[in-house]
């Protein structure tokens, strides 16, 4: 699952065969096939993956970063630490669920529930500052990254991610 993951995030969805995945792998095909029968199988598999990596990322924050402030901050700095990653490919959940949404065959709903699990996440912790405005702060949140996420692919400049994560850590620092 990481060998799809990693290889739907750098050449997309719709570049990505089997034997790429396999390649990176380094399995032989017909082990990729026995286990997903279709790219689409795969690809699903891949977003359940990502869902579980945000969810053992936020229960390492949550189980380590006792103030809401500071696990949100917390999950500025991980961005930061991607930000070459960033540069290269774009987010990886944004991109993908930009990628499916072109397509009607459900997918597209599935990523967005890993979307979903983000701005949940940030609500949990703005609501948990005493804020009453959660949700919408989340979204603002979660816009900001994405919209940062699309300017440092964009532009190839990892420095953007860092400046936005900065700013928004005064951000969150100014609501509580």
């Amino acid at each position: 699952m990481a060998a799809a993951s990693r290889v739907l995030h750098e050449q997309g969805v719709e570049k990505t065969t089997l034997a790429d995945i396999a390649r990176v792998a380094e399995v032989p095909l017909g082990n990729v096939y026995y286990y997903f029968k279709t790219k689409d199988q795969l690809v699903e598999a891949a977003i359940d993956a990502h869902a579980l990596n945000f969810h053992a990322m936020t229960a390492s924050l949550d189980l380590h970063t006792a103030a809401p402030r500071d696990r949100l901050k917390a999950l500025l700095r991980g961005w930061v630490e991607q930000r070459e990653l960033t540069a290269r490919y774009g987010c990886p959940t944004g991109t993908l669920c930009s990628e499916l949404d072109k397509r009607t065959d459900g997918l597209d709903r599935v990523a967005a529930e890993v979307m979903r699990l983000l701005i949940d996440y940030a609500e949990r912790q703005f609501r948990s500052m005493g804020r009453s405005d959660s949700h919408e702060l989340a979204i603002a949140l979660v816009a900001a990254y994405q919209g940062i996420s699309l300017l440092t692919n964009t532009f190839r400049d990892p420095e953007l991610m860092t400046g936005e994560c900065r700013r928004l850590e005064r951000w969150v620092d100014s609501l509580a």
